[in-house]
């Protein structure tokens, strides 16, 4: 098969020919139809996922048709249109049983823990547990767009924050994964107020719901203008970035007792941020993770997609070939793209 791989950290990766996969026994082999483009993907190509062994296919954002079935699969058969989480659960530790697959002992992860939708087909494993069942109305692009930002920001915003109609949401950063926390806050009735340095993504908030914006590198006290929009602060904030000073002003501009959750990977240089550890104990602050969805949680999402309270169709921002996923991956940390972009040619 034809796929995206790199032998070494931060260096070009190239298109090559590689074996095809074969299923576990537990197992399927997915025909990839389209596979996004995600701020992950170039976290693990600089190498800052420890996971990821050499050489490596990247890509975890995907959708796409079965191919092939492993003897102990019983959900699922050939032609299915799938998509699955990032994160795979094992089905048999404590945290899989509790219905936690997000944060599995033994978790499996395409495009980091094994090889990844960076190609024509793809391996992916406990497929009973991990699959998702795509509906015929429903593109594989906007299939591939839910799999790491969409679903992570629905549990961000609904499971984690509790984010209930009438309460304040800041959302800090909008990329794919901000630009989701809007629509899915704004869906459940809340009041979002969207924080970038950049206009035009700022504008796209505003489209998708956002009823406020503050354009952090034209606004010296970012927390200070969201307390004062807010009338005393968010009740939910979320650093959907993933940067010392993005989670600093969204710990900061919460009103008490208010929750702040980290869905913006804090990696490398950035893993061990400064935090007003005493506002977070004076004021009762909250401070939560987000780390994907489970797959037995898509069934409220997809719920909202069909009645049409949530269009995450209006988060594509571009597709591309394969071939263009290389240049794609390795400017993603410029942020110069704004919505989801999404390999739909391979």
């Amino acid at each position: 098969m034809k796929a995206v791989v790199y032998e070494a950290f931060s260096t070009p990766p190239r298109i090559m020919t590689v074996p095809d996969p074969t299923p576990e026994a537990h197992g399927v082999v997915v025909k990839v139809m389209a596979t996004g483009v995600c701020r992950s993907d170039w976290h693990g190509w600089v190498g800052h996922d420890a996971d990821i062994q050499l050489p490596h296919v990247p890509g975890h954002e995907l959708a796409g048709i079965v191919e092939a079935v492993g003897k102990n699969v019983t959900k699922w058969k050939i032609g299915d249109r799938v998509t699955v989480p990032f994160v795979g659960g094992c089905g048999a530790c404590p945290e899989c049983h509790s219905g936690n697959h997000q944060v599995c002992d033994r978790q499996f992860q395409p495009g980091f823990t094994h090889w990844g939708s960076f190609a024509q087909y793809v391996a992916l494993h406990q497929a009973d547990i991990n699959l998702v069942r795509l509906p015929d109305t429903l593109d594989f692009a906007t299939a591939a767009s839910l799999g790491c930002r969409f679903v992570t920001s629905f549990r961000a915003v609904v499971d984690q924050g509790k984010t209930s109609a009438g309460q304040w949401v800041a959302v800090h950063g909008c990329g794919g994964v901000g630009l989701s926390a809007v629509m899915i806050a704004n869906a459940v009735g809340a009041n979002v107020v969207a924080i970038d340095i950049s206009d035009e993504k700022l504008a796209l908030a505003r489209a998708l719901g956002a009823v406020a914006t503050v354009n952090a590198a034209q606004t010296p006290q970012v927390a200070e203008a969201v307390i004062e929009i807010t009338r005393g602060g968010a009740h939910v904030s979320l650093d959907a970035l993933g940067h010392p000073a993005t989670c600093f002003n969204s710990i900061s501009n919460l009103r008490k007792r208010g929750k702040h959750v980290q869905v913006g990977l804090m990696l490398g240089d950035n893993s061990t941020p400064a935090i007003p550890m005493s506002r977070v104990i004076a004021q009762e602050l909250e401070i939560l993770g987000s780390h994907g969805m489970q797959a037995h949680r898509y069934d409220a999402m997809m719920e909202m997609m069909r009645s049409g309270k949530l269009a995450p169709e209006k988060l594509i921002g571009k597709t591309i070939t394969l071939e263009q996923s290389i240049d794609a991956l390795m400017t993603m940390d410029k942020f110069e793209v704004a919505g989801v972009t999404v390999v739909t040619e391979f």
